[in-house]
């Protein structure tokens, strides 16, 4: 398991399952959400591991939330609740910081061409309702279906002609967001991914990838 993690082997099989189903027509972008993840004691010593993996940080994805040592997963799904990129922070880590970086890694491998890197449209809830997620989906030219929180309707009502016209918002489009929820709940199915117990965030990130070859294989 360490060993293929490191050379990147269960990724590479993931991202062959993604290419595989692109190609057959299979495949549809993209719904976006987080698990939360708390650490058991094998996993919880966060100090650099003597004989680390290249490219291993040193907190190990591993950080001190109100449930203690905890691990955020980042993950993108299609409409058939399956996922198409992790990514894993510390759990004190905010989310919204971390969307680019989730949308930069969505990528739909092609057996011939450039990879599809930009979907249609993209469903989260109302915690990435900003400014600058909005502007960075639409200077890549993505659609959003994301509510606006309370406060925030509120105070652009304040503004009056200040605050600007609602962002557009698909209500029906929007129902569809629970694909990545019902995603979330397979990958929960697993203890180990559940509750973390490996120490290194690449070996436990190479563990999501062995639970998405799974569900991508029983398609």
């Amino acid at each position: 398991m360490r060993k293929w993690a490191a050379d990147g082997t269960w990724k590479r099989v993931f991202t062959a399952l993604l290419a595989q189903a692109d190609a057959e027509g299979d495949l549809d972008w993209v719904r976006r959400g987080r698990l939360h993840c708390r650490s058991c004691p094998p996993a919880r010593g966060r100090s650099p591991q003597k004989g680390a993996l290249a490219g291993e940080p040193d907190h190990h994805a591993l950080g001190r939330s109100r449930g203690g040592l905890t691990t955020n997963i980042h993950l993108a799904a299609d409409s058939r609740c399956r996922s198409l990129v992790f990514v894993i922070t510390p759990g004190q880590a905010g989310d919204a910081p971390v969307f680019p970086e989730v949308m930069a890694k969505v990528r739909g491998p092609r057996p011939v061409g450039r990879p599809r890197t930009t979907p249609h449209v993209v469903l989260t809830d109302k915690t990435y309702s900003s400014r600058a997620i909005r502007a960075y989906l639409r200077r890549r030219g993505i659609g959003a279906v994301i509510p606006q929180p309370v406060d925030q309707t509120a105070n652009r009502k304040r503004l009056g002609r200040r605050g600007g016209r609602p962002p557009a918002f698909e209500r029906e489009a929007y129902k569809q967001r629970n694909t990545v929820e019902r995603c979330i709940k397979k990958i929960k199915q697993w203890r180990g991914l559940a509750t973390r117990y490996d120490k290194t965030a690449t070996v436990y990130l190479a563990a999501l990838h062995l639970a998405g070859i799974f569900i991508w294989s029983a398609r």
